[in-house]
């Protein structure tokens, strides 16, 4: 692929982005370039948006659990304790 080549697919690439920041998409340049890629290779464009809005209320009903909060069953506060540090024990240590 020539250098103008490219740099013209990325300025179509930076105006879509742009205007799918202004319609609230929250679509990222790497996702954009990825569907604009899908359509470009046939995928129907409603079936692509139709995915997306699926993917996204799945999202949203089961979201992935905090990595940096946990919650005790018994008073449903959250402890702040670090996933990569494990809880500390209390009582004796055998």
């Amino acid at each position: 692929m020539s250098s103008d080549r490219m740099s013209s697919g990325q300025q179509t690439l930076d105006i879509l982005f742009d205007m799918s920041q202004l319609l609230g998409t929250q679509l990222d340049k790497e996702t954009l370039a990825t569907c604009v890629g899908m359509i470009e290779s046939g995928v129907n464009p409603e079936a692509l948006a139709a995915v997306i809005l699926e993917l996204r209320r799945e999202a949203q009903a089961h979201p992935p659990p905090s990595a940096t909060s946990t919650t005790t069953p018994t008073d449903g506060r959250a402890s702040r304790q670090s996933a990569s540090r494990p809880p500390t024990r209390t009582g004796s240590r055998r």
